[in-house]
């Protein structure tokens, strides 16, 4: 049984039981954290909580509807590791071989050995890029990997974890076009392979048909709290050449950065994580118990480069345990995106749940308005 919602600025449902969940989103819009925002939960295969709320244009007319898509920036990574988890599936990669085993130019400044775990948990020490760039040189695929296979590691690779806002994308991009069979990109084989045969609203290389229903960003005004300022998080960061620009938010969208694009619902992005949670969408299974669990494999612990936080990455997901970011139970996986969007599968739990939302925040992760209704959530059980 379901209990309908119609009320503005919050519609969408909760199972019975669920409605402090509900209470919990409204209040983050009574308080004035919110311009629109969308909120998912399944259980199971059933979905327990769907709301959405809010606007979804700069002048707070427009009211965010079930398909409004909004960026959810590195929220993103979650799903190209689900992508690269099926590509090893397939046969196609294996965490433990080598990047330069599938792109010879990687082998470049003792770069040869990492394998494809280990860049996927962020250790490959290409948190940026060091030589000068234009910021629309991101938008030129072929000239990004080539900078990346030839550019030296900034700290010794695979004995440190810093975070790769950016690069990511490229490194798990290349990866999968070089694995794939037919040499699609990482964004087609997600539409090819999982969002077209359940109609999953999820893009990562959104085309231009789709534009006029994305939502309008609010940008926070303070800078993130990057902690101490390193070689690694000035690449990351702090260059004038560190985020894409000069093309205009069009191109943006359109374009393949599997790191931080990602343009969807949090319908279509807690489907997508109950790969992370049982290997299947639906009736069909993409992922095997065995893939399941090297996904999911501790790659590496400990203090970040970039990011000021303790993190433990398995291959492309945060595992839960050094921050429980994502409910109380430590083996969850989930990945937060710029300005507080986020995503998890708890296995324990048996959910999946997904956060998106226009109105950004500086917080890099453990946003207060996600962690509000994850707390909802989990006291509902």
């Amino acid at each position: 049984m379901k209990t309908e919602i119609n009320d503005f600025p919050v519609s969408g449902h909760v199972a019975d039981g669920f409605e402090p969940v509900r209470s919990a989103f409204v209040a983050n819009f009574a308080d004035g954290f919110e311009a629109g925002a969308g909120f998912c939960v399944y259980k199971d295969g059933e979905c327990l909580v769907d709301l959405i709320g809010g606007t979804r244009d700069r002048r707070g007319e427009l009211a965010w509807q079930s398909d409004t898509l909004v960026p959810v920036f590195s929220t993103t990574k979650a799903v190209a590791a689900l992508v690269i988890a099926w590509l090893v599936e397939q046969g196609r990669l294996d965490y433990g071989q080598t990047v330069a085993s599938l792109w010879s130019a990687f082998t470049a400044h003792g770069k040869g050995k990492l394998t494809v775990a280990q860049v996927m948990s962020h250790q490959a020490g290409l948190s940026g890029i060091t030589d000068p760039m234009k910021p629309e040189d991101w938008f030129d695929w072929d000239g990004m990997c080539a900078r990346l296979a030839a550019q030296a590691p900034i700290w010794p690779p695979g004995t440190r974890s810093g975070y790769h806002p950016l690069t990511f994308g490229f490194l798990a991009g290349e990866i999968a076009r070089l694995a794939d069979k037919q040499g699609r990109t990482l964004g087609t084989i997600l539409r090819e392979e999982f969002c077209q045969p359940h109609d999953i609203d999820f893009f990562i290389g959104t085309p231009g048909s789709e534009h006029e229903r994305c939502a309008d960003l609010y940008k926070p005004r303070a800078m993130s709290d990057l902690g101490e300022i390193n070689a690694a998080t000035r690449a990351a960061f702090l260059q004038p050449w560190s985020s894409p620009g000069g093309r205009g938010t069009a191109a943006w969208r359109s374009a393949e950065f599997a790191a931080a694009n990602g343009h969807g619902t949090a319908k279509s992005v807690a489907k997508l994580m109950q790969l992370a949670l049982d290997g299947h969408i639906g009736e069909k299974k993409y992922l095997s118990k065995a893939t399941l669990t090297s996904l999911s494999q501790d790659r590496i612990s400990g203090p970040d480069l970039v990011l000021p936080f303790d993190l433990t990455f398995a291959a492309g997901l945060m595992l839960n345990r050094s921050n429980q970011f994502y409910g109380p139970n430590e083996t969850t996986l989930g990945h937060s995106g710029w300005g507080g969007s986020c995503a998890f599968a708890d296995q324990d739990a048996g959910i999946t749940c997904a956060y998106v939302m226009n109105k950004q925040s500086n917080v890099l992760i453990g946003d207060e308005r996600p962690v509000r209704l994850i707390e909802a959530l989990y006291g509902c059980f």
